[in-house]
């Protein structure tokens, strides 16, 4: 579907840019600079999370059923689970220390958030220009 191809590339792009661009311990909660909204990244994390399950479930068009949008699909559901366990992190008061399996899985790829948002730019980029590439 178009519609989950458009989703895709848009909430993996603003994924990626707020977590290359973002800090950690960017506690801005002005409604008008949005990107560090903390409900917007909520927002942006269940949408992207959702486009990334259904984009498993549904290829684009002339695609192969899985493998057709695996890695996008797996990008999103990769940035969704960052931006919601990075509202849930800063919300509660957790330390780093927990030994919650949640805990030291979120903590690990928290550290990697420029990384895996770089990432995730690059991912939509070449999924907009190449929509019907075998992966992507």
């Amino acid at each position: 579907m178009i519609q989950l191809y458009f989703l895709s590339v848009l909430c993996n792009g603003l994924s990626g840019y707020i977590l290359f661009s973002g800090d950690e311990n960017d506690t801005d909660e002005n409604p008008v600079n949005f990107f560090n909204n903390p409900t917007f990244h909520l927002v942006l994390g269940i949408l992207s999370a959702v486009t990334g399950i259904l984009k498993l479930l549904s290829p684009s068009i002339g695609g192969i059923l899985i493998l057709g949008d695996l890695i996008p699909a797996a990008a999103g559901m990769v940035a969704g689970f960052m931006l919601i366990f990075g509202i849930y992190r800063k919300d509660t008061s957790m330390s780093i220390e927990s030994t919650g399996t949640m805990d030291i899985l979120g903590a690990s790829l928290l550290r990697f958030r420029k990384s895996i948002g770089l990432g995730l730019l690059a991912v939509s980029l070449i999924h907009f220009l190449f929509p019907q590439a075998l992966f992507l």
